[in-house]
C-alpha cells in the first residue's frame, strides 16, 4: 500500500475492497445477499449472535437473568458467523436490517417482537424483567447515561483503535496515534468515575456494567485485542482493573462470555447454547472428548 497522500475524488465510488480481514464482506449496500431461514429452538427467547463484544453483553445478561431466578429468560442462543456472512441472510435481516449481532426475537407474547442493537436489548430484558435497571428516578437515569455512553464510545474502540491496530491491511502511525489517544482518554474517564463507585452507575450492578464491560473489561484483561493491554498500558488504570476483574469473577459473566465463542481454547466454546448443561456438557473440549471416545468404541467394535 502506497504512503502517498489520498486525494479524494469528487463522488466516492466502490471499485473493490478496501483490504484487511473483513474486506470479503464489507460493502457499501444494505440488505440480504442470500436466501436463509434462521433456526428456532424450544425457549421464549431467540439470540443469534456471536462471542464478540457487542455479542457478549446479551448472553452475559441472559444468564444473570437466570442467575436470579428468571425462568422466562431461557433461551436459545445461535451462532451467526460473520466471516462467512451469515448476517446478510434473509432471516437474519429480517430481525436486524442493519446486518449486525447480536439480534434477538422475543417469542414470549401472541406475536414475535424483534430487537436489535445490544443497547435496545439490553433496556427491553431489563424492563422486561424488572432488574439491573431502577425503575425510575436519579439511579435510572444515571444507568441509562452510562449506557448510552458505551454505545457512543466503543466504536472509537472497536472500529477506530481495533480495527487499525489489527485488521486494517497494514499498520499506520497516524490512525493507530489517533484512536489510541482517545481509548485511553475513555479508559481514563472509567478509572475515574471507578475510583468513587463500585459499579458504573453507582453502588448496584447494572446493564451498564453488562454493556460496558466486554469492551473495556475486556481490553484491560487482555482479551479484546492481542498485545492491546500492553500498547495502551491499562494496568495503570487501577480502579478500572478492580471493577473489570470483579465482573469477571461473575458466574454469569462466565458462561455468557464463552455463548456462540467460536475460537479460542475448546473450553471456553460453547457454539450453541440451548440448555443451563451445554455449559458443562457441550463445549468444545467435551464434544471433542465425546468423538474420541466414539471413534475408540468404534474400532474396538470393527477391530
Amino acid at each position: 500500500m502506497s504512503n502517498s497522500e489520498y486525494i479524494p475524488p469528487e463522488v466516492w465510488t466502490w471499485e473493490a475492497p478496501s483490504g484487511g480481514q473483513f474486506a470479503s464482506i464489507n460493502r457499501p449496500t444494505a440488505g440480504a445477499t442470500h436466501d436463509r431461514e434462521l433456526p428456532v429452538g424450544k425457549h421464549p427467547l431467540q439470540l443469534y449472535s456471536l462471542a464478540t463484544p457487542n455479542g457478549q453483553k446479551v448472553a452475559i445478561m441472559l444468564e444473570e437473568l437466570l442467575e436470579r431466578g428468571h425462568s422466562g429468560a431461557e433461551y436459545d442462543a445461535w451462532p451467526i458467523r460473520i466471516a462467512d456472512g451469515d448476517q446478510f441472510s434473509t432471516g437474519f435481516v429480517e430481525i436486524n436490517p442493519n446486518s449486525k449481532i447480536p439480534a434477538l426475537v422475543d417469542r414470549s407474547g401472541p406475536e414475535p417482537v424483534r430487537i436489535f442493537e445490544s443497547g435496545a436489548i439490553l433496556l427491553h430484558l431489563a424492563e422486561k424483567f424488572g432488574e439491573f435497571l431502577a425503575p425510575s428516578g436519579p439511579a435510572r437515569a444515571e444507568t441509562l447515561s452510562w449506557l448510552f455512553w458505551q454505545m457512543g464510545s466503543a466504536p472509537f474502540l472497536g472500529g477506530g483503535f481495533g480495527h487499525f491496530f489489527v485488521y486494517a491491511p497494514s499498520r499506520q502511525e497516524y490512525p493507530i496515534n489517533r484512536y489510541a489517544m482517545e481509548v485511553k482518554r475513555q479508559l481514563d474517564v472509567l478509572n475515574r468515575r471507578l475510583a468513587d463507585s463500585e459499579y458504573i452507575a453507582g453502588p448496584d450492578y447494572s446493564i451498564a456494567d453488562i454493556a460496558i464491560w466486554p469492551w473495556y473489561g475486556g481490553l484491560t484483561l487482555g482479551r479484546t485485542y492481542e498485545g492491546a493491554d500492553t500498547f495502551l498500558a491499562t494496568h495503570e488504570y487501577e480502579h478500572l482493573v478492580r471493577w473489570a476483574r470483579q465482573i469477571d469473577a461473575r458466574p454469569a459473566v462466565r458462561r455468557g462470555r464463552i455463548v456462540n465463542k467460536l475460537t479460542g481454547e475448546p473450553w471456553e466454546q460453547l457454539h450453541e447454547r440451548h440448555d443451563a448443561s451445554d455449559f458443562e456438557l457441550r463445549t468444545q473440549d467435551k464434544l471433542g472428548a465425546a468423538d474420541e471416545r466414539e471413534s475408540v468404541a468404534d474400532d474396538a467394535i470393527y477391530r
